[in-house]
């Protein structure tokens, strides 16, 4: 984990433009952001699988994520559930510090997501890796994230399961394919699919788009 998060990113998911960045604000960041890291248990695994493999495929948005692909890494990575219960306890103390370690809690799953592409990359430096794509975006089924945490064996190796809804336990976590091909990948928009607030993201509900 880094010792300062993205606080563009953060500013981003707090809601953008409309955020006005003053002292107050900064002031409010750099607690939330000592207290998070102070907490955060940030742990991934990931896992080659030969292509194609039925088990993770379903519907059309993941066969044209994955075109051209002989292989793919499955990702799991979280926070851990200190930051969870952080949140939690400060929705009750401060509401207003609990939506700022939400937003950089987001910040953070991610940065841990890409110190894992970093490895693959680094391990399979023969091959293209297209970005993450996640259960529950467009038409690939979120029941799938009871799939991945199996193949994962992730519940037992980091702590990484779900609820009835299929919704990741710790709630500041991710799991996502990657493809890897020995062909240059198409570079598509990434948009929602990797986005950790696609489920409650206040712009999609609204029709719009962040711009990411």
């Amino acid at each position: 984990m880094p010792e300062r998060l993205n606080r563009r990113e953060a500013v981003r998911y707090l809601g953008g433009s409309r955020v006005e960045m003053n002292a107050e604000m900064e002031k409010l960041m750099d607690e939330c952001e000592a207290e998070l890291l102070s907490r955060a248990r940030p742990r991934y695994i990931y896992k080659m699988i030969t292509l194609p493999d039925e088990r993770v495929m379903s519907g059309e948005d993941i066969k044209k994520h994955l075109k051209g692909c002989g292989s793919a890494v499955l990702l799991g990575a979280t926070l851990g559930a200190e930051t969870d219960r952080l949140i939690r306890e400060m929705q009750v103390r401060d509401m207003a510090k609990a939506v700022v370690l939400d937003s950089l809690a987001s910040v953070a799953v991610e940065e841990v997501c890409r110190r894992a592409d970093g490895l693959i990359a680094a391990e399979h430096p023969d091959k293209y890796m297209t970005f993450r794509f996640s259960p529950g975006y467009g038409d690939y089924p979120i029941k799938l994230q009871k799939t991945f945490l199996t193949l994962l064996d992730a519940p037992r190796k980091i702590g990484l399961s779900m609820n009835g809804s299929f919704l990741l336990v710790p709630s500041k976590s991710v799991t996502a394919i990657a493809g890897l091909s020995d062909s240059p990948v198409e570079r598509q928009r990434r948009g929602c699919a990797v986005c950790n607030l696609r489920q409650t993201c206040k712009y999609r509900r609204n029709g719009e788009h962040c711009g990411f």
